[in-house]
């Protein structure tokens, strides 16, 4: 991991396309404001590992599929 210190206004930039600038300081908040190409995708790291979560979790419960047959049976009624 690579440790930089920026201060209000500065910014760092990766392969020449992206750009992250730091645009406030308030006590122990950053705000960063981040330039990329549109195809790259930028997502906060807790979102990410919440929708990892949920696709394990989603993944993991059993499916009763006698009763969701049944279900399917009764919409088409």
């Amino acid at each position: 991991m690579l440790v930089l210190s920026r201060k209000k206004g500065q910014a760092v930039v990766i392969q020449d396309s992206i750009e992250i600038t730091v645009l406030e300081v308030d006590g122990d908040t950053v705000k960063l404001g981040i330039s990329a190409p549109k195809e790259v995708p930028i997502v906060r790291k807790e979102l990410l590992l919440s929708v990892k979560e949920s696709n394990i979790d989603s993944v993991a419960q059993s499916t009763d599929l006698a009763a969701l047959s049944a279900q399917l049976k009764k919409n088409k009624k």
